[in-house]
């Protein structure tokens, strides 16, 4: 998200989203990342997947577990977001070169 052509959008993300809310104590950061994960897989956005996906490993959590929330996402979100969310997972832990 470029700062020159949504500033304010920026520094909210920055300082309230990841400043403030992520760094709550009552959740960890693995947990948040569960919780936002499932939140974006069940709202169907993919788009913001791809980066949560990569911070969801940094904060703790392994391909395995990502999936495996994913596929039981499917029951309660719907088949064709968590099939949608597994093509955006598929990219992101295997690398959008492989067929």
């Amino acid at each position: 998200m470029p700062g020159d052509f949504v500033p304010a959008l920026v520094e909210y993300t920055d300082d309230v989203l990841f400043g403030q809310a992520w760094e709550r104590p009552e959740l960890s950061k693995r947990d948040r990342s569960l919780v936002t994960v499932a939140a974006l897989v069940a709202g169907g956005n993919t788009e913001q997947l791809t980066f949560h996906l990569d911070f969801a490993k940094q904060n703790g959590l392994t391909e395995t577990e990502l999936i495996e929330a994913i596929t039981h996402l499917a029951f309660y979100a719907g088949w064709p977001r968590a099939v949608s969310a597994m093509s955006v997972a598929r990219k992101v832990f295997r690398g959008s070169g492989e067929s």
